[in-house]
Parts: structure tokens; sequence; C-alpha cells
């Protein structure tokens, strides 16, 4: 079984769309294993996007994701990175393909209302920053 990280970042929360796109994700048939909602310190957000350090846009990406509460969820199932990430869009939602929540819903590429690991390792570590493991059920 794979296991993914999804979050549900401060613009869908502030927008009231996390009902809208938990169900979107619920449809995909993965199992729902882990869920909370938090507000990341600077030092996690800077943790969460370590790989994106040296680029310019590094520090916008940190403003944004500790600007407001958001929700970390983990989902397990076959192929769950690409089920989610196929769900979710593309980046940038002007790219993303009708139907998807980026698609759909998001306003620009920085508010682009989801996170999904791109990765099974990045998901491993993701997932291990954001829940401990006795808080995952199943």
């Amino acid at each position: 079984m794979e296991r993914t990280l999804v979050l549900v970042k401060p613009d869908a929360v502030q927008r009231g769309l996390v009902g809208e796109i938990l169900s979107r994700l619920e449809r995909t048939g993965l199992k729902l294993v882990a869920m909370k909602m938090l507000r990341m310190d600077r030092g996690m957000a800077e943790r969460h996007y370590a790989v994106h350090r040296d680029q310019p846009f590094f520090e916008g990406l940190v403003q944004f994701i500790i600007s407001g509460p958001l929700i970390a969820a983990i989902y397990e199932g076959p192929n769950a990175v690409e089920v989610m990430r196929s769900v979710m869009g593309v980046t940038d939602p002007t790219r993303a393909d009708p139907g998807t929540i980026r698609a759909d819903l998001a306003q620009d590429t920085r508010h682009n209302l989801v996170h999904g690991s791109d990765s099974v390792e990045n998901a491993e570590m993701e997932i291990s920053l954001f829940f401990n493991p006795e808080e995952v059920v199943g």
C-alpha cells in the first residue's frame, strides 16, 4: 500500500472550500488514514519546502503556507501519489485539466488550494513532518 500526504492550503480554508475538496479526494477511493487542522510555523514550512530553498519563490511559498490554518491528511491505497496528483491537477490552474480541483477552483499558481506529495519517497518524508505514527489509523 502506498501513502501520500495532502495539504488543503490556507486559501482553501479561507474560501470555505475544505468540504468540496475533501469530497473530491474521498471519491478517489483511497482510504483516509489521518487528518488534522494546524497552522504551520516558519520552521516547519521551511522544512516542508526545503527542496525549493534556493529558488526565488521560496520566501513567497513559506509566507503563504504560514498565513493561515490548513488541513493535513494522509491517504492510502494503490498508486496513491499518482491518483491524488491526478485529481488535484497540475500546479498552474490555467493548465490543469477540466474537472480537477485546481482547474475548477484555484485562482492562480500560488493560490492553488492543495498540495500533494510528488513521489513515494517525498510522501514518506512529508508524512513524518506532519504526523506521528500513533496519529495514523489503519
